[in-house]
C-alpha cells in the first residue's frame, strides 16, 4: 500500500519511519509533507523518498499513494477533511481533532485513529478477561495514574532531527484560535491546560475506558496543583457501573514515563503498567488478581504501533473496521470539554465555546 507521510516530528522519526522501514511489504512510502524543509528532507532520506513538500495541498494534488498518515502535532480537523475530501484514506494519529465542529465538518471517508494503545496486545487480552468476567457491569472502579516526565526526556535516545527553519508562532496563532472556538475567548491558561493535556494525553486513557466500559457520560471533580500543567486530578461515574479516577502528574525529570490503569472489578483486579510509548517492542504489562491472592502475568513483547499500522492496513485493503473511528474520537473531544467545563465552574474560571455548553 503507497502511503503519504504529513508530519516529520518527534513521533514519525522515532516511531513510524523504523516501523516503515521494517514492514515494506505492506507500506511504500511515496511522498514526505512538514513545514519544515529541513524535517521533511531528514525523513525523506531515512526513507529513500524522493518526493518532499511544505504544502499538503500540493502534495494531495500531486497524488501517487492511496493513503495518508497524519503525523503532525496540534489539531489535524482541517488536513484531514482535505485529505478525506481528495479521497484518500487517513491514519490520523490523536486527537483528531480540538473541537466538535471540526469533526462535525469531515466529510464522508475512510477515516481511522490513532489510539495505539487499545492495540496493545496485553489490552486486548485484558478486555477478554473483563468479559469472561461480566463485562462492564462488574467494575468497582477504574484508577489511573500517569508519571508524564518533558518530551526531551523521554526522547533523548532518539537523536532526533530538529526544526529551526519554521516561524512557530503564526502555528500557536491559528492553534489559539481553534480553543478560543472549544472553550471561548476568554478562557484562562488554567482551563487551556486543563483542556490541552486531557486531549493530547489523558485521552489516551479515556480511549481505554472506551474499550472496557463506554466513555464517562458525566465529570464530577477535576482539580490541579503545581506549576502548569503540574498534576490534574479528575473523577466521575462510568455509564454502567462503579466510577474512574484519573491522576495525572507532569514530572519533568521523573526518570522515566509510567503509567498503569487499574480495573478493579467484583472479585479482583486487572493491572496495565505500560513503559515509555517511544521505546519499542517493550511490553505492557498486565497483571491478573483474583481470589486468595491468585496473580498472574501477562506480557508481550508486540509493538502495540505496529499491530495498529497493521490494522489500518486491513482497514484499507479489506474494509476490517478499526477501533475507533471519527465517532470515537468525538466522544473523547466531548468527554474533554467536559472535563474543562467541570473545572472552570469549581473554580469559577470564565469558559465558553462549545465547552460552555457542556
Amino acid at each position: 500500500m503507497k502511503v503519504a507521510l504529513v508530519g516529520c516530528g518527534a513521533v514519525t522519526q522515532a516511531v513510524y519511519v523504523p516501523l516503515l522501514s521494517r514492514r515494506r511489504e505492506l507500506f511504500e512510502v511515496t511522498a514526505v509533507c512538514d513545514l519544515s524543509r529541513t524535517l521533511a528532507g531528514a525523513v525523506g532520506d531515512r526513507l529513500g523518498v524522493a518526493r518532499r513538500h511544505t504544502e499538503l495541498g500540493e502534495m494531495l494534488a500531486e497524488g501517487g499513494f492511496d493513503a495518508v498518515l497524519m503525523l503532525a502535532s496540534g489539531s489535524h480537523g482541517e488536513p484531514v477533511r482535505q485529505a478525506l475530501a481528495a479521497g484518500y484514506a487517513v491514519l490520523c494519529e490523536k486527537p483528531l481533532a480540538l473541537t466538535e465542529a471540526e469533526v462535525a465538518a469531515l466529510p464522508e471517508g475512510r477515516l481511522m485513529v490513532g489510539y495505539m494503545k487499545q492495540y496493545d496486545p496485553a489490552v486486548r487480552r485484558a478486555e477478554e478477561l473483563l468479559a469472561e468476567l461480566g463485562g462492564a457491569a462488574v467494575i468497582r472502579s477504574v484508577e489511573v495514574t500517569v508519571l508524564h516526565p518533558s518530551a526531551e526526556a523521554q526522547l533523548g535516545f532518539a537523536n532526533l532531527t530538529q526544526a529551526r527553519d519554521v516561524d512557530a508562532a503564526p502555528l500557536r496563532a491559528a492553534e489559539d484560535a481553534i480553543l478560543d472556538r472549544a472553550l471561548g475567548a476568554e478562557a484562562g491558561p488554567q482551563v487551556r491546560s486543563v483542556y490541552s493535556v486531557a486531549l493530547g494525553s489523558i485521552c489516551h486513557d479515556l480511549s481505554l475506558l472506551r474499550r472496557f466500559t463506554g466513555s464517562p457520560v458525566k465529570v464530577d471533580h477535576v482539580e490541579t496543583w503545581g506549576s502548569l500543567p503540574g498534576s490534574i486530578e479528575i473523577s466521575g461515574p462510568l455509564p454502567v457501573a462503579g466510577r474512574y479516577s484519573i491522576r495525572w502528574h507532569y514530572l519533568e525529570d521523573y526518570p522515566a514515563y509510567r503509567e498503569t490503569v487499574a480495573v478493579h472489578h467484583d472479585s479482583g483486579t486487572l493491572e496495565l503498567a505500560f513503559p515509555a510509548p517511544y521505546l519499542m517492542n517493550a511490553p505492557t504489562v498486565l497483571t491478573a488478581v483474583s481470589g486468595a491472592e491468585t496473580r498472574a502475568e501477562y506480557r508481550d513483547v508486540t509493538e502495540a504501533f505496529e499491530t495498529q499500522m497493521l490494522a489500518f492496513h486491513a482497514f484499507v485493503t479489506s474494509g476490517k473496521p478499526p477501533l475507533t473511528d471519527a465517532a470515537g474520537a468525538l466522544e473523547d473531544i466531548v468527554t474533554a470539554q467536559r472535563i474543562a467545563a467541570r473545572y472552570a465552574v469549581q473554580h469559577d474560571l470564565a469558559l465558553g465555546g462549545e465547552a460552555g455548553d457542556r
